[in-house]
Order: structure tokens, then sequence, then C-alpha cells
């Protein structure tokens, strides 16, 4: 099978909005690419709510939804094991967002008009509804990959990317081995150094209605700490991955 887009998505735990969402995408994904072989792909993170059991009820129905479930490793895990998919499945375009019914597909145009300036190309979150503790440490890290690595991205982490299929490929032969708790920080900043035109398209963020944030508090400042290592020590090896990434 080739597909010409597909769309990676992490669930954990979102039984009150996921059926909502998982429709909302796929008739995105079925108004904008009429014609062409196209996959919602969603990686459900061995969600304890009912999120598994509304997924198998819809997905017989549905057929550009591929619902993949694994034991629980984190969100990060979640979207490169379900970008390893995109790219098992040949897609030409992989774009990446979440299941909690933050983002609005329109602004998936926003991206896709500029993919023929660059590989990889994200969206950055201009007014963000979040707790104060995440934004904090949102900014923290900007600037943390600025004085690390010296380039400057407004909003790394962010789950609303578009990726080449082919770009995909060669940047996820060049993540961390363990694999690091927030790949898709790696992702940008190796994009970034690669020479990637990597835009900072503002989108919107909308409040979230359902569901509870998985890492709250003390876990929250652990996690940060534990990425802010990695990102140090990934220092070391950046200029060997973005040779290997120019090079394949």
């Amino acid at each position: 099978m080739s597909l010409y887009f597909s769309i990676v998505m992490p669930a954990y735990n979102e039984e009150e909005c996921i059926e909502q969402v998982v429709t909302m995408w796929t008739s995105f994904l079925k108004n904008t690419f009429p014609g062409k072989e196209t996959k919602l792909i969603v990686i459900n993170d061995g969600s304890k709510d009912g999120t598994k059991a509304i997924l198998d009820r819809i997905a017989p129905g549905i057929d550009n939804l591929l619902v993949v479930h694994q034991p629980n490793g984190g969100h990060g895990n979640a979207a490169v094991n379900g970008y390893k998919k995109a790219v098992e499945l040949n897609s030409e375009w992989v774009f990446q967002t979440d299941s909690d019914d933050q983002f609005v597909t329109e602004d998936v145009i926003k991206l896709w008009a500029k993919r023929n300036e660059s590989n990889f190309i994200m969206g950055y979150r201009q007014v963000r509804y979040d707790a104060p503790a995440r934004l904090v440490i949102t900014r923290i890290l900007k600037y943390t990959i600025f004085f690390a690595y010296g380039t400057f991205i407004n909003d790394a982490n962010i789950p609303f990317r578009l990726i080449k299929g082919s770009y995909l490929k060669k940047l996820l032969a060049q993540l961390p081995n363990p694999e690091p708790f927030a790949p898709n920080i790696f992702l940008a900043v190796m994009a970034k150094k690669a020479g990637e035109k990597t835009f900072d398209i503002p989108i919107t963020h909308k409040e979230r209605l359902t569901g509870t944030v998985s890492i709250l508090r003390w876990k929250l400042i652990k996690v940060c700490i534990q990425s802010f290592k990695e990102l140090l020590r990934f220092r070391l090896e950046l200029n060997s991955k973005v040779k290997a990434i120019k090079a394949a």
C-alpha cells in the first residue's frame, strides 16, 4: 500500500472526545484529498478508560482509519510508532496531531500551502491554552534549544507538523537511542539544523474541554528535567546526525 497523506494521532484516555475527533479528521482527509489514498493512524497508547472499546467499535465503519493498540509507552513513543507505521505504508506526506480536540482541521491547509518550500513544516500555538506550568516550561525549552544548538524554534514540541514521508524516514533513522522522552523536539532540531525551512505558522489552539492532562505537577517537572538533559547530551551527536540526514 502507498498513501498520499497520512495523519498520525497518539491517543490516551480520550473516551469523551475520541469518536468526535476521529470523525472530524477522517472527514477532513476525504474532503481535502478526494480520490487519494489517505489514512488516519490512531495509536492507542494503553488507554485505561473506554478509548480502546470506542476505537474498536467505530474502526470497521471508517475505511480511512487505522487503529493500532500498544502498551502504554508515553506520548512520544506513540508518536514515533505512528510515524514508523506511516513510513511503512509509504506515505508521501505525514501530518501529526493530537487526539484531545485542541486543534482545528482548517489550519492544516496553512502548512500544506508551504509543502513545495520545505520537507518539514511546523505550526506554533500563537495563543496557547495550557496550564501555567506548561507555558513556563515551553518558554524555558525554547531558550534551552537556542543556547544549546544556536537555533530558534517557536514551538519545538508542537503536535501539529507536516513532514515529507521520505524525509521523515531519514529523521527517524537518526533519533537518539534510547528513544528520548519528547522525540518531536529532536526531529524539529535535526530538521532545522539540516537546513530545512521550518516555518513557524500561527495556528489555533483551543481550550481542552474533555479528558485530563496525563502529566502534571512534579511528574511534569521531572520529565522536563529529563528532556533538558537529553537535549544537552544530544549536542555531542548532532553534527554527525545532520551529516547523515543530508547524505541519505
